[in-house]
């Protein structure tokens, strides 16, 4: 961490922070919601719909406010719209309230995802070390998000909602008063030109289709796999050891195998085999019954994720160059939220042959990308 600038070194701590306070707040809400509010399911899952819909929808917003206004503000924005967010889930009852909170808390997310990735793209000398620090950083935050948040509701939820604020808040005056603003490049179009641009760069979108996989498998982690593990040991508990070994792995290994990675091998061959990894961890799960194969697709998944993301988020930031970096990760969020919603319910409507499509999805991005590695040049 010492290797990378000042800034860096502050939006990595800063993401440590955001998952903190995200998992210190969401995972509990819809059990506040429908437990001490009394809201049916169905009104439940419309605000926490709201939420993920402004989040997702709204990535390419966030992503060009970064490339027009420059990141900072724009990272500090989303801050400060989350504090207000999580604020209100403290004090609202009334579900126009608990709306509003939704949405401003989605909003944030949409604002500083890609204005943050956005500027360690740009700020950050060895952009592949950085954005492996970065999920390991990522990684810790949502391992300590829920135990804290798990210890404040034993006070109550309006505790656990107000520490969720206040982490935001003071990520907001630390980044007032410590990142430094970055000269911000102008592509010499407009907003709509831009994403004309981003829309029509072929190959950035034969890139982004199929480097979505990543993400269809990823979310898997509430899907697929917290559903195996309850079917092999009879006991919901079990789901918890499910992110606490994808955490811990990651924790441990990130670092060192992008440096083995990046020594031994092409990006696109490390993103292609890491596709591959997560596709093939599915496989016995697939066809085995029991707690082994739950266990080998965690770390498969895990492992794989380790394998593609520094590359993927490293490659993103040289498509979009200095002036559209933050445009063109907006335009990924959007498409792999989209690809990875309907690939999870494709994977909900197999039922139990739900791993063996995870797996086909695996390996058949894995193998995109190898295509396009041969009929594609790199962009410099």
């Amino acid at each position: 961490m010492r290797e990378l600038s000042w800034p860096v070194r502050l939006l990595l701590v800063n993401q440590f922070g955001v998952n903190i306070g995200f998992y210190l707040l969401v995972p509990y809400l819809a059990g506040h919601l429908t437990g001490d509010l009394g809201l049916s399911a169905a009104v439940t899952g419309v605000i926490l719909g709201a939420r993920n819909l402004s989040q997702q929808g709204l990535f390419l917003i966030g992503g060009s406010a970064a490339d027009r206004l420059g990141a900072r503000p724009v990272i500090i924005l989303g801050c400060a719209l989350r504090t207000t967010g999580f604020a209100l889930f403290a004090f609202g009852d009334a579900v126009p309230l608990l709306l509003s909170a939704a949405v401003l808390s989605g909003l944030a997310g949409a604002l500083f995802n890609p204005a943050v990735r956005a500027y360690v793209a740009v700020a950050a000398s060895d952009k592949v070390r950085a954005f492996a620090l970065f999920n390991v950083f990522a990684q810790a935050g949502a391992l300590c998000g829920p135990v804290l948040g798990g210890a404040l509701l034993l006070v109550d939820f309006r505790a656990a909602a107000l520490a969720a604020a206040a982490v935001f808040a003071v990520l907001t005056v630390a980044q007032v008063l410590a990142l430094p603003a970055r000269e911000v490049p102008r592509s010499g179009s407009s907003v709509l030109g831009d994403w004309r641009r981003c829309l029509t760069d072929r190959r950035f979108l034969a890139f982004t289709f199929a480097l979505s996989g990543m993400f269809a498998l990823e979310n898997q982690l509430y899907l697929v796999l917290p559903l195996a593990a309850q079917r092999a040991t009879g006991t919901a508990g079990s789901v918890a050891l499910l992110f606490l070994v994808s955490t811990v792995v990651s924790l441990l290994f990130q670092v060192r195998i992008t440096t083995w990675l990046r020594e031994a091998t092409s990006r696109d061959r490390a993103m292609a085999l890491g596709l591959a990894v997560m596709g093939s961890g599915f496989l016995p799960l697939a066809l085995l019954p029991g707690v082994v194969p739950v266990l080998v697709a965690v770390l498969a998944l895990a492992v794989g994720v380790m394998m593609a993301q520094p590359f993927v988020y490293e490659r993103i930031g040289r498509f979009g160059g200095d002036s559209l970096s933050g445009t063109y990760f907006g335009v990924f969020y959007l498409v792999s939220g989209a690809v990875a919603a309907a690939s999870t319910a494709l994977i909900g409507w197999a039922g139990t042959a739900g791993a063996a499509v995870c797996s086909v999805i695996g390996l058949l991005c894995a193998a995109a990308v190898l295509v396009q590695e041969r009929r594609t040049a790199v962009p410099t």
